[in-house]
């Protein structure tokens, strides 16, 4: 597949990941990805890796095929604005925003441009995202690239746009909420007698398990569930316990209130 030349536009947490991603999987050497960023101090530790930097976003995007836009939802106006004299019908246009849509995005940058939306997580760094990919009517000759891009960064889900609102929360959101199930089971595990750093590394290590398990063999969650709860047993008990707090219901409320502040930030 042709190697394209990459601008990302927003060197913060996500634009950050991405590009750090991008150079760990191979996908494309340093001097093929353009990072832009107001900040200089932002930049620094990519240009040390040999990726070309810029505080101009249209510098970077003049010398990229694809260009990534990772800014916070009130600054993307402003930055396809400063951009738009380098986007044509040839490039890429790939927005990480969270509630601009692509209507919305094409009003703005045209509509002849063939836009992508895309949700990633923070684990891009890492090359183990899931991200979701959705698009306009103009991106047909694109996919296989846009697809193959993120899929050297974790996996890829193609998906209605209607549902991207709910693929921020489930995935972009979901990093955070696993994160917070493993420092309270650290912080229960120090209670019963483990270190801070075993206690992470045991948590950390049994979540992953438990992922890898549903990975690998697609069966649900309790059919796994029942194989380590026996009659009156101590994980039961746990597990019933838990319930009793509300375990369940304040994840599934907690996803649902991120989904309506999602839906009214639009």
């Amino acid at each position: 597949m042709e190697t394209k030349k990459i601008a990302i536009i927003g060197i913060g947490n996500m634009g950050g990941a991405i590009a750090h991603g991008l150079l760990k999987s191979g996908f494309l050497p340093a001097d093929h990805i353009f990072a832009a960023d107001r900040k200089e101090a932002s930049l620094q530790e990519l240009k040390d890796l040999g990726v070309n930097t810029y505080t101009e976003n249209l510098e970077a995007a003049k010398n990229a095929d694809v260009i990534i836009a990772a800014v916070k939802p009130y600054h993307i106006e402003g930055v396809i604005s400063a951009i738009k004299p380098a986007l044509d019908t040839g490039k890429i246009f790939i927005s990480i925003v969270a509630g601009v849509g692509i209507n919305v995005l094409g009003e703005m940058a045209g509509r002849d441009i063939p836009i992508f939306r895309v949700m990633p997580n923070t684990a891009i760094a890492l090359q183990e995202s899931l991200t979701c990919i959705s698009a306009n009517e103009n991106t047909a000759e694109h996919r296989d690239y846009v697809v193959d891009l993120f899929d050297k960064l974790g996996k890829t889900v193609e998906i209605s746009e209607e549902l991207m609102a709910a693929a921020t929360v489930l995935s972009s959101c979901g990093i955070a909420y696993a994160l917070r199930y493993i420092r309270a089971a650290m912080q229960g595990g120090i209670e019963i007698g483990f270190g801070a750093e075993m206690a992470q590394f045991i948590t950390a290590q049994t979540v992953k398990g438990a992922t890898e398990l549903l990975l690998q063999s697609g069966n649900h969650p309790e059919r796994e569930i029942d194989k380590v709860t026996t009659p009156m047993g101590v994980t039961i008990t746990g597990l019933n316990e838990m319930e009793h707090r509300g375990f369940s219901s304040s994840l599934i409320q907690g996803v649902m209130a991120s989904y309506k502040k999602v839906g009214n930030s639009k």
